[in-house]
């Protein structure tokens, strides 16, 4: 279960950062709603990870947390925000998502 919860808490850490983008975007009224979202996402993610943490190692279950924010995020520039999908971002990203998979298999 602590496992299925950190994943959730990448996925608010990949909307926060979202959240973030469009702020910087956006103006008006609009770039209050981007922030309070991105306020909203963060405290979420931080409450799954502090909860997570009480379980699993912390520095697994950070390094996973941060992996599912940054691979998320980057993929989600891609296929979204139409951010370049050069090779070397698309091999640096996969060895990333093998060495959070690496932690997850040696990790009790």
């Amino acid at each position: 279960m602590n496992w299925i919860l950190l994943i959730i808490a990448g996925l608010f850490e990949v909307a926060f950062a979202t959240c973030l983008g469009k702020a910087k975007e956006s103006s008006g009224s609009e770039t209050a709603y981007w922030y309070i979202g991105f306020v909203i996402c963060l405290f979420i993610s931080m409450a799954l990870l502090v909860k997570v943490t009480k379980e699993l190692p912390i520095g697994t279950a950070y390094a996973v947390w941060t992996g599912i924010g940054a691979v998320g995020t980057v993929l989600l520039g891609i296929l979204v925000f139409k951010e370049p999908a050069t090779f070397w971002r698309l091999f640096f990203i996969s060895t990333l998502i093998m060495s959070i998979v690496g932690l997850k298999v040696v990790s009790n």
